[in-house]
């Protein structure tokens, strides 16, 4: 089952343009959306394993977004992507636990790669997980 990815932007041009790069250059399923509340439901239902989210946007920002979802689902990856990139905005979305910020204009060889590296270190997780039970069941 091909991984999902979540895009929250709510510049519709964005999100077409993130969901066409991912859809002609992945196997990875995309849903994306212009409401960062209508994320956060479907970050609830769960689904995904992997967030790309713009930095600003009304009604909730990509750091809000970015708490919320993380105070569901820690191990998710979330990729803030923004225009109104500065040293003091990257810094916060990262101690508050995001995989990467990137800056627009960005290259999609870039954001393929940060989505591919996000979605690597997440299975790579899972199965370290995986070994540590099998090895703690073995060990009894």
């Amino acid at each position: 089952m091909p991984e999902k990815l979540l895009i929250v932007d709510d510049e519709p041009d964005m999100l077409k343009l993130l969901s066409m790069i991912i859809r002609e250059k992945t196997s990875y399923e995309s849903v994306t959306t212009n409401n960062p509340l209508e994320a956060v439901e479907l970050a609830r239902q769960g689904g995904f394993d992997l967030v790309i989210a713009d930095l600003k946007m009304p009604g909730l920002d990509g750091v809000e977004l970015l708490d919320a979802i993380k105070s569901m689902d820690e191990d998710i990856p979330v990729i803030i992507i923004t225009a109104y990139g500065n040293v003091e905005s990257a810094l916060e979305t990262m101690q508050k636990g995001a995989f990467d910020f990137i800056t627009k204009p960005f290259k999609k060889e870039q954001i393929l790669f940060t989505i591919d590296k996000a979605l690597k270190l997440v299975k790579l997780k899972k199965e370290n997980e995986a070994l540590k039970e099998k090895l703690k069941k073995n060990g009894q």
